[in-house]
């Protein structure tokens, strides 16, 4: 089955206009994505919003209608840098509601799917909005795909350069959602250290890998094969999901990574190789940050190409491919990796 795209040009009418997430960013993605040619190699579906007992799965009502009242004062300053304007309410809930529909297309047989939505939710709490997030698009898939399909076990994988406080306090005490993080350390909200790592039967489902400034391409697969990759084996997790910010790239004016197109590329190989080894479907795919359109798109189709690929068969296994030596490695990762593993012996097995 082809990937599919879900999209709508109606993303657009949440207007922050100078502020760093704006409609420019999927403008030019979708561009790309056409100029390119993917857009014939996949399925695009239109995204509904998402109803308001979707929502309430992860945010409380009076919240919600805060966003409403927000919106229907014409916008504005919403939390300290979170601003939006009269059409941000429903724009977020089709942000949400283009989630669920990406997990409907992974369950109807798509060979993966990739939510390009905007505003982005990895920020936002259950009572919450910050970091311009508004609803928590992945926490809200998650939970609508353990409703709607029965599944007991959900792997979020966050490699947005900032670390996703929102997801994290949302799942903190369950381990029905394990919640891996990859982020620069001190980047916002200054949240996402290794020792957090869950409370009461959450302990151990929830994992921060904090890396120093400039991790690059080996840094990020060496934090992926020594920690993600292991545990995934161990939590065989029924669906896959991925808060993919793009802006631990390199060119990225707020991020402090080097990440390249090529290195989101081998991530990406890495988690669809894990959603189908251990739940025999695609993963699913959910913008979050990402603030140079350029690099965004060129990441996007990278991740719409691994996924292609990972339809054909007689792939070589992206999970065994290891494309760095040890000596390539920052002490400040190497330092990382090791004191995760520290916190998590009591929970994981790592090698």
């Amino acid at each position: 089955m082809k990937p599919a795209l879900v999209f709508d040009w109606a993303y657009l009418n949440h207007d922050t206009r100078g502020h760093p997430e704006n409609k420019k960013r999927l403008e030019v993605t979708y561009s790309l994505l056409e100029s390119s040619g993917m857009l014939e190699k996949i399925d695009v579906v239109k995204p509904r919003p998402a109803e308001l007992r979707e929502v309430e799965l992860v945010h409380v009502p009076v919240y919600i209608r805060e966003v409403q009242d927000f919106s229907a004062r014409g916008g504005g300053v919403f939390f300290q840098d979170t601003v939006g304007s009269a059409q941000t309410y429903e724009t977020a809930l089709l942000a949400a509601g283009g989630a669920v529909m990406a997990v409907d297309a992974v369950f109807g047989g798509a060979g993966g799917a990739f939510a390009l939505v905007r505003p982005p939710g990895h920020h936002a709490k259950p009572d919450q909005g910050m970091g311009f997030c508004f609803f928590n698009n992945a926490a809200i898939a998650a939970r609508y795909a353990q409703e709607q399909y029965g599944i007991e076990r959900v792997l979020i994988v966050d490699w947005d350069e900032h670390h996703g406080n929102g997801t994290e306090y949302i799942f903190y005490r369950d381990p029905s959602v394990l919640y891996f993080s990859v982020h620069r350390d001190w980047s916002y909200p200054a949240t996402g250290w290794a020792s957090k790592v869950g409370e009461g039967e959450g302990r151990g489902y929830n994992i921060n890998v904090p890396l120093p400034k400039r991790s690059d391409n080996a840094d990020y697969e060496y934090a992926f094969l020594e920690i993600l990759v292991p545990v995934a084996g161990q939590f065989k997790p029924e669906l896959v999901l991925v808060s993919a910010g793009m802006d631990a790239h390199e060119r990225d004016p707020i991020g402090m990574m080097k990440l390249t197109s090529d290195g989101y590329a081998r991530l990406a190989e890495m988690v669809n190789e894990m959603a189908y080894v251990h739940s025999g479907r695609g993963p699913v795919y959910i913008l979050e940050g990402g603030y140079h359109p350029p690099s965004l798109a060129e990441c996007v189709l990278s991740v719409f190409n691994t996924l292609l690929a990972a339809g054909n068969e007689g792939e070589e296994k992206a999970i065994n491919r290891q494309r760095f030596s040890s000596g390539q490695i920052k002490k400040g990762v190497l330092e990382a990796v090791s004191e995760v593993k520290k916190h998590h012996a009591p929970y994981w097995e790592f090698k």
